[in-house]
Formats: structure tokens, C-alpha cells, sequence
């Protein structure tokens, strides 16, 4: 009686291995063996939230699974390198420079003539590969610079109309800071070399001095090596933040990203080195519900000559790309989500709120002012600051290297030099290793 049972259960088992084996036609499929499914591997923390809203809003919709996966702050490399080896890996993911186009480019399915790339308005920070394949494509447009809380820093006694330069800008923050305690608010956040923070500075504070080596050497691919030769308004700028601020020394080590947005939204600094993407935390009710009327974002003022004329840095990394290595019909579901986002209004709304302007046909324009005010600076003849450190050669470890060399000269009385030969030696050593 046992043998029969388990022949019996044996047989039962098999028929339905059987049965969950066959693949019926789906009429969402027109015929085709399956929908696919989306797995997206999202690099912006602070827009997780509304990337999840949306996907899920796609799947109710069509039916078709989406699934979103956000990397830890600065951790987007580390991540994308271990998904990427596994069999589920992401279908939709991030390639934002040339280093990535080399690390990951392999991987990335040729987008020319996709509906989403049909979509577009221009192609000027599109991604090409060796073979001339456009293997990521620009889906936004982003600014940053140094955020400014107006009504603050009137009640200090000053306005913006002080601030055209490094100098000016010095004596305004050394001034705040000096009677930080009569005022009860400082000059800058805390310039935290925490991971969820010190990108700010290992990348888009180090791209002044890269800009404005590059614009002098009349630089337009990525170099093998570095001069430096801006380096010392790199240090200009640093030493402004991380002496006229609250937190200051050793503290910087461990302070956080969440914290420097804090502190400025909640009115306890009239400075914040940030970008474009901080709009919606720091005005939405949910979170600090600024007024928008009393922010502003001036350049990042180093000290170079003739700075009184630069406008904001303006660039991106926010470039997606499609795993090619994923079935077929998981990449046609990828193309089919990336399209509704960009076309439908749900997605358009998100895109124009969470990122700003978007070059597709359908975009929104977005509520934000600090894109208005990127695109005044241009109106007034301004330059644009680019993003030179897109150029950077394994961006992570160079990164790296430059934080750890800021940490002992910030917190431990080390010399600038470590950090100079981080930035100049460690470029040459990465981009050796690259190539």
C-alpha cells in the first residue's frame, strides 16, 4: 500500500510539472508566449518612493510586473556589478558617463529606433558605444549648485544681490557664521563625508576643478591624466564649508546626507551645496514645506577669474539603458514601460516633479524654480558649468580614495597634499586600470 501511494504521488507530481510547464498564448500578448516582466535597478534614493507609485500604477494598468530596486546612496556600482551577475537580473538600469559605457556596456541593448528613443527631443547626452550604438539614453536634465534660503539670509542683513563670487560669498558666510549663535542658524550644513553624503563633494564639488582644467586644456574626451591645476579653489571652497558651518572636524566623518538636508530645511542654515532633485523634499507638506518664493541656487564660486560670469552646473548622469542579455520578452516589456513612462501622463507627472525637464514630446514642464534659475543665468550670457566628472575613470574608487584623503585632512590635521595626490595620481592609477 505505501509503494502504491507513493507511485501514485509520484505520478500526481509529475503531471503537474507537467502542466506548469506548458506556456498558453495570452491574448495581452497578441500570441507571444508571455508578457515579460520589468526589473529596474533605480540609482536615486530620494526618488524611490515615486518610482514605486509608478510601477505599481503600471502594473495595474497592464498587468505587467515591474519591479523597482534602489541602490543605497553612493552605493549604485557596488549594487548594479552584484545584480547584474545574477540569473534575475535588472532589465533597466543605469549607464550615466563614459566609465559606465565601459564597465557595463556589454550588457546594454542598442536603443536607436525604440519607440522611448523615437520619443525624444534631442540625443545631446546620449551614451554611444565603441561601435557608434547608443547604449543609454539622457531621460532628464539636471543643476546643481549652492542652495540658498532667501528669507534667511535677509534676516542676516544680506541678499543675493551680494554674492558674485568666491570673495563675496566668503564674507557673506563668515559673517553668518560669526553671529551664528545671535541668529540661530549657521551659514553651510554639515559637509558630511558619509556615504549617503560625500558625493557631493568627491563629485560634484570636484568637477569645478576639472571643469575649469578641462575648459583651459580644451579637453573634450577623457583623459589619461589630470593636472590639477584648480586645486587650490578646490580647497578654497572646502575650507569655506567646513568652517563656517555647525558641524565641523572629526563630526563631518559620520554626518549624513539626511542630515544636511535637515538642517537646511528645517531653517538652521542658509546654505546647502545640492542640485535640482532637493525641490520637491524641501518644498512638498510631507516633508519641510519651504516656501518656494525664498529659495534660490547661485554657482559654486571657487575663486576662479572671471567666475562672476559662470551659471549653474548643468548635466546628467540620469541615463537608462536596457539589459540585452534578458529575454526577449523582458526587454520588450522594459521598452514598453520606459514608453508609457514618457508618454503617459502618470509617468510625465513624475518625471516633470521628481526630475525636472525631460526631453521627450509629452513632457510636463516642471513647477521647479531652480530650472528656472539655470536657465536665467544662460539668458544673461552666463557659462555653463558642465559636468566634467562624467569623464571620471572608476568613478566609485577615485571617489573613494578622494573622501578618505578629505576625511584626514578635514578631521585629522592631514595635509592637503593627500588629497591632491588622490585626485591626481589616483585618476591616472584608475583609468591605467581601465584601459
Amino acid at each position: 500500500m505505501k509503494k502504491f501511494l507513493a507511485l501514485i504521488l509520484a505520478l500526481v507530481m509529475a503531471l503537474s510539472l507537467v502542466a506548469c510547464g506548458e506556456k498558453k498564448d495570452d491574448p495581452k500578448t497578441d500570441g507571444d508566449t508571455t508578457t515579460g516582466s520589468v526589473y529596474y535597478l533605480n540609482f536615486k534614493p530620494e526618488s524611490d518612493t515615486a518610482w514605486q507609485t509608478l510601477a505599481a500604477a503600471y502594473t495595474a494598468e497592464t498587468g505587467v510586473p515591474v519591479k523597482v530596486l534602489t541602490a543605497a546612496s553612493g552605493q549604485y556600482d557596488t549594487t548594479l556589478t552584484a545584480e547584474m551577475d545574477k540569473d534575475a537580473a535588472p532589465t533597466m538600469f543605469q549607464v550615466g558617463n563614459l566609465g559606465a559605457v565601459n564597465s557595463y556596456g556589454e550588457f546594454c541593448y542598442n536603443l536607436e529606433g525604440t519607440d522611448v528613443y523615437n520619443q525624444m527631443t534631442t540625443h545631446d547626452f546620449d551614451l554611444k558605444n565603441a561601435d557608434g550604438e547608443t547604449v543609454s539614453i539622457g531621460y532628464c536634465y539636471e543643476a546643481f549648485g549652492i542652495i540658498v534660503n532667501k528669507a534667511l539670509l535677509e534676516k542676516a542683513g544680506h541678499s543675493l544681490d551680494e554674492i558674485t563670487n568666491f570673495e563675496s560669498l566668503k564674507a557673506v558666510a563668515d559673517d553668518i557664521h560669526a553671529r551664528a549663535a545671535e541668529l540661530g542658524f549657521d551659514a553651510f550644513t554639515s559637509a558630511g563625508l558619509d556615504g549617503s553624503s560625500s558625493w557631493r563633494f568627491s563629485g560634484h564639488l570636484a568637477n569645478m576643478p576639472l571643469f575649469y582644467e578641462f575648459r583651459d586644456d580644451n579637453v573634450t574626451a577623457q583623459p589619461a591624466t589630470i593636472k590639477g591645476t584648480y586645486l587650490d579653489n578646490y580647497k578654497a571652497i572646502w575650507d569655506l564649508y567646513t568652517t563656517d558651518s555647525a558641524t565641523t572636524g572629526a563630526a563631518l566623518l559620520s554626518a549624513t546626507g539626511d542630515q544636511a538636508e535637515a538642517e537646511f530645511g528645517q531653517g538652521k542654515a542658509v546654505f546647502f551645496q545640492n542640485g535640482t532633485w532637493e525641490y520637491s523634499n524641501l518644498t512638498s507638506a510631507e516633508k519641510f514645506g519651504m516656501n518656494a518664493d525664498d529659495l534660490a541656487m547661485i554657482p559654486i564660486y571657487c575663486g576662479v577669474e572671471g567666475e562672476e560670469k559662470a551659471g549653474l552646473c548643468c548635466g546628467t548622469e540620469n541615463c537608462w539603458a536596457v539589459n540585452k542579455n534578458a529575454s526577449e520578452a523582458d526587454i520588450k516589456a522594459t521598452l514598453d514601460f520606459m514608453n508609457w513612462v514618457v508618454t503617459s501622463d502618470a509617468g510625465t507627472t513624475m518625471l516633470a516633479e521628481q526630475f525636472g525637464p525631460c526631453p521627450f514630446k509629452n513632457a510636463k514642464t516642471p513647477e521647479n524654480v531652480f530650472f528656472a534659475q539655470a536657465n536665467e543665468y544662460v539668458a544673461n550670457g552666463n557659462y555653463t558649468v558642465t559636468w566634467a566628472f562624467n569623464w571620471t575613470p572608476a568613478v566609485d574608487d577615485w571617489r573613494a580614495a578622494v573622501v578618505d584623503a578629505l576625511g584626514k585632512y578635514t578631521a585629522d590635521g592631514g595635509s592637503w597634499d593627500t588629497v591632491k595626490t588622490a585626485f591626481v595620481e589616483g585618476w591616472a592609477t584608475q583609468y591605467a586600470n581601465e584601459h
